[in-house]
């Protein structure tokens, strides 16, 4: 699950989102720095009726690939996003707030800290986490998230961090 800071922040500038108040972060709009820490763990919950699909060959391949990729794996990436007045006022298209597969739950949302919960149920999978998130200053903002993922008796977990540093008020051609 990769995690931007502009998805998150238009998340939480979503005035209604699954019938919870949100409120918007004090973050100033402009060019963002992001830097995401991911850690994953376990097996990639693949659904029982896709592996009935295959022969018995290939889906020893493919169990003997999750064994090999099953063990802790960590990626950090830094990119630029451009968050702009009009993208907060918007909203967020990140999480679909019409998606029937996934809810979400308002934990805490005020004007320096969020915390929402999400549920989903994908493909014969269940999935859950937390997303949380705190502006330091308009021009700081330090979050996490967590999710565990089940389905066709494997579980797969994911542990995320972010800083993200306003760099200033003009996106040149960064979206």
């Amino acid at each position: 699950m990769r995690t931007t800071f502009m998805g998150m922040i238009l998340l939480l500038s979503v005035p209604l989102w699954a019938g919870n108040t949100i409120q918007p972060l004090n973050v100033k709009v402009g060019l963002w720095e992001t830097t995401t820490t991911t850690t994953m763990s376990g097996a990639v919950p693949i659904p029982d009726e896709l592996l009935s699909k295959l022969t018995p060959e290939q889906r020893a391949r493919v169990e003997e690939r999750m064994k090999a990729s099953s063990g802790e794996k960590s990626t950090t990436n830094t990119y630029k996003s451009c968050i702009t007045k009009e993208k907060l006022e918007k909203g967020s298209d990140w999480g679909n707030k019409d998606d029937k597969e996934c809810t979400q739950t308002v934990i805490t949302s005020t004007s320096s800290k969020a915390e929402v919960h999400m549920a989903c149920n994908i493909s014969g999978g269940k999935g859950e986490g937390t997303i949380k998130m705190e502006a330091l200053s308009p021009e700081s903002v330090k979050g996490s998230g967590q999710m565990t993922i089940n389905g066709g008796g494997h579980t797969m977990s994911s542990n995320s961090t972010f800083t993200s540093k306003w760099i200033g008020p003009a996106c040149g051609n960064v979206d």
